[in-house]
């Protein structure tokens, strides 16, 4: 069972427990008198707030299954007391209801809270034991091995791990073993030998992919190191993208001046406690790189002392002495991102894309990772695929991890895609770097 259906199945069961919760507080809070019309009453306004609820569920990562790890216990009381918070402030907003449910609402996130957490303990022991699909990866590279060490370690994926002996007859083996799927690497898909194998595994019914569509569909990026040029022709649709690009234009100009009003009264704040720690300049504008490789200006508040690049441009350490203390508070909650909303109003950049590396640091990276002058080709973004699944990049091996999620997100980008990063971005205030 693929990582996607495992995800709508703890969808399902999610919906089905929220009105079984429902119904279980109605009939605590009405016992004795408990009706049906009760329960139906109360479906429509519970409804719209469950809707809100998954959205939560999804925007902070619990319908990821390595986000629920760790610290299941605390992340599931965090966000169930947010949503708690949501219902209170929706029937208190929404009058037309008629109801104010205290005690249901309480109940509810009670009961719902004690399945939310013990049914996603149950579905990552189940799925890390049953309902594995068994595949062998043909070929040796480090990026190989980093994806049989990433399915090893993480069973809840879906995959279970075969190694085939090469001096053996491969038919027999994946026959008897029962292997599903076969991943190969450029040198065996050349190989006439293989290219024989993988003609009479149409017949068994096998599933077999090149390494990079499972890297892929695995991790979610790209493995820069094991494509070719050829890989871009045949996945880069630029010319197809046209219209999704109008569209997104119109989505930016739009929600980034919505969340520029709403944030003012937060920029006004900043500003008055940057000014007052050390009387200089509020923001700091600093040169970076657009599409097609055009510069242009970025606004950001400053969050570092004053001549903080006087020996030239550095990367951020992750105790930096050259932040401020306002500088952390703001880099932490990333409220000194704020002012980018201008550059998303101008067209600098968009609310989502690749984020946009200073030419000091693009000059370097071109020359040290395989086709990274590739991202310049769509417009980069206040946030983006690679912000949300992985670390601030301090190095080149860094940006090497970041520019495989970059090209995973230039190939499959869409508006579906935008959203989904948008509401997961929600993550980054409560991740630590």
């Amino acid at each position: 069972m693929g990582i996607k259906l495992r995800k709508y199945f703890l969808l399902f069961f999610d919906i089905l427990f929220l009105y079984l919760s429902l119904y279980l507080a109605l009939f605590l809070r009405h016992f004795g008198k408990f009706e049906i019309e009760i329960f139906f009453s109360h479906i429509l306004p519970f409804t719209i707030l469950f809707f809100i609820w998954l959205i939560v569920f999804y925007a902070f990562g619990f319908y990821d299954f390595e986000f629920l790890r760790t610290s299941l216990i605390f992340k599931t009381f965090s966000v169930i007391s947010l949503n708690f918070v949501l219902g209170v402030l929706l029937f208190y907003f929404v009058p037309q209801f008629k109801i104010a449910p205290k005690t249901i609402l309480i109940l509810n996130s009670l009961i719902f809270g004690i399945f939310f957490f013990f049914l996603r303990k149950f579905f990552l022991s189940f799925f890390s034991a049953y309902l594995l699909e068994k595949v062998a990866i043909l070929g040796k590279d480090a990026e190989v091995e980093k994806l049989k060490k990433e399915i090893k370690e993480k069973p809840f994926l879906g995959y279970e791990l075969v190694e085939l002996d090469l001096s053996k007859d491969l038919l027999t083996q994946i026959e008897k073993e029962k292997i599903g799927t076969i991943v190969f690497t450029e040198e065996f898909e050349k190989d006439p030998k293989f290219q024989t194998l993988f003609y009479n595994l149409l017949f068994l019914g096998k599933n077999f992919l090149d390494f990079p569509s499972f890297y892929e569909k695995i991790l979610e990026k790209i493995p820069v190191t094991l494509i070719s040029k050829v890989w871009f022709f045949e996945n880069l649709r630029e010319g197809e993208k046209r219209i999704y690009d109008r569209f997104k234009r119109i989505f930016d100009v739009v929600l980034g001046s919505i969340i520029l009003i709403l944030t003012l009264p937060i920029w006004l704040i900043i500003a008055l406690a940057i000014k007052l720690e050390d009387r200089g300049p509020v923001f700091y504008i600093q040169d970076r790189v657009g599409k097609n490789k055009k510069i242009f200006k970025l606004i950001k508040f400053r969050s570092m002392i004053l001549d903080a690049e006087k020996k030239g441009a550095k990367w951020a350490d992750v105790k930096d002495k050259r932040i401020t203390k306002v500088g952390k508070i703001i880099r932490q909650l990333h409220f000194d991102e704020l002012p980018q909303m201008i550059n998303v109003i101008k067209g600098d950049i968009s609310l989502i894309g690749p984020r946009p590396e200073r030419p000091e640091f693009v000059e370097k990276l071109e020359k040290e990772i395989p086709y990274y002058n590739l991202r310049h080709i769509i417009k980069p973004g206040f946030t983006g695929w690679a912000q949300i699944k992985f670390r601030y990049a301090r190095s080149v091996e860094d940006s090497l991890e970041k520019f495989q999620y970059d090209l995973y997100y230039i190939k499959n980008r869409s508006l579906f895609l935008d959203l989904k990063i948008l509401l997961k971005t929600f993550q980054l205030f409560f991740k630590k770097e």
